[in-house]
């Protein structure tokens, strides 16, 4: 025959090492939660801006790669035809989306790398950790160009402002 008092202890002792065991897990929890909301703000922090190749275009993105910003210099209009610096602006602002995802990708990282136990593993019905970090956007490539017609030639003195296309 066994013990009743000692079977009681054991138990108790079992019941208390588990106890344990939870409380640990929950700390974790609670530690990898915050971290992964920390990480998520930073992410949802990220903006990025691009400037074209000749100065003419800036753009600046934020995390989503919306665009929250775009300025032309004074002389942007003076220097190229509308189908030019619509092809320069869309190629800046493409940079500029590929800087903030890179940027989004690099905060998202560790904590898409280092991933411990995930509850929603072991308990039905428990959000995943996963899901509390945002995903990252995909980047648009550039549509291809559409023909038209060739433009005027740029040296003939006159601005875009004196054509008559409007």
């Amino acid at each position: 025959m066994t013990d009743p008092t000692g079977r009681r202890a054991e138990l108790e002792a079992r019941n208390a090492a588990m106890r344990e065991h939870v409380d640990s897990l929950l700390t974790e929890l609670r530690a990898k939660t915050a971290e992964l909301h920390e990480t998520a703000a930073r992410a949802q922090a990220v903006s990025a801006t691009a400037v074209s190749r000749d100065g003419s275009v800036r753009a600046s993105v934020d995390s989503t790669g919306a665009l929250t910003a775009l300025e032309f210099s004074p002389n942007a209009f003076e220097r190229t035809t509308p189908e030019k610096l619509a092809k320069l602006t869309t190629e800046t602002v493409l940079q500029a989306v590929a800087k903030a995802r890179a940027e989004v990708n690099e905060v998202l990282a560790p904590a898409q790398e280092g991933a411990s136990v995930d509850l929603s593993e072991f308990l039905p019905g428990v959000p995943s950790l996963a899901d509390l970090l945002p995903k990252p956007p995909a980047v648009p490539s550039p549509a291809p160009p559409r023909r038209s017609p060739a433009p005027p030639d740029d040296d003939d003195g006159d601005t875009i402002m004196d054509r008559s296309g409007w």
